[in-house]
């Protein structure tokens, strides 16, 4: 029996409770002092005084060693002057020849244009903004007596080569792929689409370090309303910073508890650009290889680069083949557990009799069975994923035929055990698409489950589950499963199959494009 005493003790420990919790959430979401002194000197405007500026300088980065400042004096005046840049964001060459000999050698004038050949100068009157052009490269000009800063664009980090994308092989495409620069792979873009058309668009996400992202799209082509709600998504990301695209894939998806990927990632630039000329939007984040395509939809992880490259029947068998590929990935491990476990009555008698032969010597019910090789199997993936490729290789292979035929003989394991788990690897290779191939390797799991569990109506079951589930799920807005559901006949035409490409006239419906034609008649009747 509760005292009306110890409920007044109880009411008095709560309200302390929560007015502690209000207290601490108000804490948490309060900046401290050190961030507002922080703040304030970043907006503090530029002294005219060269030696107070320095002084600030060696304020802000007072842990920075790689902070180079070059005093000198300018041209032809006892006029004092400071170079500054951050060893290895910037070009040494450039800082040298296009810019200190031409203020050193050069007469000019601070209030009109400097004589530098570099490509971009830029005017700042606060170090807020001095601070975030020094680390993305540019070298900031402080000149007494001057209330301004000149940055001048020497970006010259170490950059990466392109080369041929190690995750997406292509037979016919082309052999490059993306870098880490933002600037390169807007480019490699124009490339491909040589119109005034195709917008970039900049969005600077990230509190500590600024990251930016550029969304590729055709202004005449694209949805508006799809292009607002993606904007809108990225700039509500409130984070440190975005180191690479899979992190602003996981914030701006619509279903983040879906296994599903919700997004297309690439490093192949003809497949952005021919998925731009379709109508959706390409992601670029700087400092990844990797690009967003949005918005995405299910049959779109089964396609490649290459059937649009190849003929329309051998594409079309392909892709027939990818999707036989992916329904043998999700249910066959299932369907054996089920079938030995419930359902043996649809085995035929002589394939019965060798199962039950192979299975004699094995003391594990068939969902240990199955669980243990699934489980064998993946950890070997990761292993010669993580290892280098020759290694990787060897790893792979050896060990799959060392640990099936060991397993076998120690009757671990059964030989028609090991075919499923062989078969279902080797399909599962076939899906163009990593994160679609590692999603339906996980579903793999919980169906093995319910199959043991249920037999084919647990198979049925996770089947109707996983189908209402992809129908429900959108990206962006657009159905995932168009152009099933909603069906859209203009849409199947590139779907299971790949209709020639004189026949497909019209760009998908469900990504909602302004401009539906992309192209006339382009066959002669014959």
């Amino acid at each position: 029996m509760v005292t009306n005493g110890e409920r007044g003790e109880f009411s008095i420990f709560f309200f302390r409770f929560l007015k502690y919790k209000r207290y601490s959430s108000y804490q948490k979401t309060q900046p401290s002092d050190h961030q507002v002194q922080q703040d304030s000197r970043k907006d503090r405007p530029i002294s005219s005084q060269l030696s107070v500026n320095i002084e600030e300088l060696h304020r802000l980065f007072h842990q920075a060693p790689d902070l180079v400042i070059r005093n000198f004096n300018l041209a032809n005046s006892k006029v004092k002057a400071a170079l500054v840049y951050l060893d290895g964001l910037s070009d040494k060459n450039s800082i040298s020849n296009n810019v200190l000999r031409s203020l050193m050698q050069i007469s000019f004038d601070p209030e009109k244009e400097l004589p530098t050949t570099v490509g971009d100068v830029k005017v700042a009157h606060t170090w807020n903004f001095v601070e975030n052009s020094l680390f993305e490269g540019a070298s900031a000009l402080f000149i007494d007596g001057e209330t301004k800063v000149f940055l001048l664009d020497t970006k010259g980090w170490a950059e990466r080569a392109i080369e041929d994308p190690q995750l997406e092989t292509s037979l016919k495409g082309a052999h490059q792929g993306f870098v880490e620069t933002g600037s390169q792979n807007v480019a490699m873009l124009r490339r491909y689409i040589p119109n005034r058309e195709l917008v970039i668009k900049e969005i600077t996400v990230g509190v500590r370090g600024k990251s930016k992202v550029y969304i590729a799209y055709l202004a005449d082509v694209a949805s508006q309303e799809v292009l607002q709600e993606l904007e809108d998504r990225i700039r509500q990301i409130q984070m440190d910073t975005i180191i690479n695209t899979g992190e602003l894939a996981e914030f701006i998806e619509d279903n983040p508890f879906s296994p599903f990927p919700q997004f297309i990632l690439t490093e192949r630039p003809d497949a952005a650009a021919s998925q731009i000329l379709q109508g959706r939007f390409t992601v670029i984040v700087d400092r990844s290889p990797a690009v967003l395509i949005a918005p995405a939809t299910l049959m779109s992880f089964i396609q490649s680069v290459d059937d649009y490259s190849t003929r329309w029947i051998a594409a079309s068998f392909i892709r027939l083949l990818r999707l036989f590929a992916f329904m043998i990935t999700l249910f066959l491990p299932a369907t054996y557990v089920a079938v030995i476990s419930f359902n043996y009555e649809v085995i035929p008698l002589q394939l019965f009799l060798s199962i039950a032969e192979s299975r004699s010597m094995v003391p594990f019910p068939p969902i240990l069975e199955a669980l243990l090789m699934e489980v064998t199997i993946e950890m070997m993936r990761e292993a010669g994923v993580r290892l280098p490729a020759p290694m990787g290789q060897t790893v792979g292979i050896v060990g799959g035929i060392v640990v099936g035929q060991a397993a076998v003989q120690a009757g671990v394991v059964s030989n028609i055990m090991v075919i499923i788990v062989a078969a279902t690897a080797i399909a599962s290779f076939i899906i163009p698409s990593y994160d679609m191939g590692t999603a339906v390797r996980l579903l793999r799991f919980p169906m093995i489950m319910l199959a043991a569990l249920f037999g084919i109506t647990g198979i049925m079951i996770s089947f109707m589950t996983i189908l209402g589930h992809i129908i429900s799920l959108e990206s962006l807005g657009t159905p995932y499963s168009s152009p099933l559901a909603p069906f859209r006949f203009s849409d199947m035409k590139d779907s299971f199959i790949r209709f020639p490409l004189w026949k497909m006239v019209i760009r998908p419906k469900s990504v909602r494009t302004i401009q539906a034609n992309r192209q006339g008649n382009s066959r002669k009747q014959r």
